[in-house]
């Protein structure tokens, strides 16, 4: 009998924990600024949104609540997709190589070519401005320092979605949510999902949501649990890569056949 209580009073607590995820939308942009939005990213320092208008070629800006800044910021990108910041510096996958964007200049200053690359696709930073870019058709990781880019992992089956923690970094394959440390130990922490994985964002330690491209966000824990959050594929509303600004726990999601961003916030 005890030891059932103690299973009752413990599932209560796996079930209440999960009933405090939810997202209320808060607003969407509109459908005529963006052609195939692949790819958000929230910039904290100017608080606006920059967007990978990949139908277009195109950078799109938009303030934090979704109203157009620039529509054509920067031009001249093939099949831009993720994108990441770094001292004033916007690096964003093209098909083969990383274009290097001035901030400030809105202009792109020059690209980084990377051999054999089949389809470059997120791109991620960490502290010390070391670029990793996943490789979503040869299931590769690259790592980038001074210009060098190197194979860093493999056998990442439709690598796409990256996200660095400290010396961490996070990789969603086609179906599985995985962590490779700094000797590029791989830790599988989920998997089972759905083909199609996205994007991914941290919103609180050791807590993720990551997209489905087909139109699903998942809440997902570093043991492993987790749960769906969205699921839009029946409006045909796609989630692709994601942002989230943890300041106001507003989560930036791209529709790349609707033309939007949508905004939600998590609660």
């Amino acid at each position: 009998m005890k030891q059932f209580l103690i299973s009752v009073i413990g599932m209560l607590i796996y079930l209440t924990s999960f009933a405090q995820h939810s997202l209320e939308k808060i607003w969407e942009s509109d459908s005529l600024i963006l052609q195939n939005p692949e790819s958000v990213l929230y910039d904290s320092i100017s608080n606006a949104l920059y967007i990978s208008s990949m139908g277009s070629g195109t950078i799109v800006r938009m303030d934090n609540n979704g109203k157009l800044i620039k529509k054509d910021w920067v031009t001249g990108l093939n099949s831009n997709k993720g994108a990441a910041l770094f001292n004033g510096l916007l690096y964003t996958a093209e098909t083969s190589a990383i274009a290097v964007i001035d901030v400030d200049k809105a202009s792109i200053v020059k690209r980084i070519p990377i051999k054999g690359a089949q389809m470059l696709n997120d791109v991620a930073m960490d502290a010390k401005g070391v670029i990793y870019v996943s490789d979503t058709r040869a299931g590769k990781v690259y790592r980038i320092e001074d210009e060098k880019p190197i194979v860093y992992l493999e056998d990442m089956p439709g690598a796409n979605g990256l996200l660095t923690v400290n010396k961490d970094l996070y990789v969603l394959t086609s179906t599985s949510f995985r962590k490779a440390d700094a000797n590029k130990v791989i830790t599988k922490i989920a998997d089972g999902f759905e083909n199609g994985l996205d994007g991914i964002v941290m919103i609180a330690e050791n807590e993720f949501i990551i997209s489905n491209y087909k139109g699903i966000l998942y809440y997902v824990q570093a043991d492993g649990t987790k749960q769906l959050l969205l699921d839009t594929r029946a409006n045909h509303i796609m989630s692709n890569d994601i942002s989230y600004n943890s300041k106001t726990k507003i989560l930036y999601v791209p529709s790349f056949g609707t033309n939007r961003i949508i905004a939600y916030k998590v609660k």
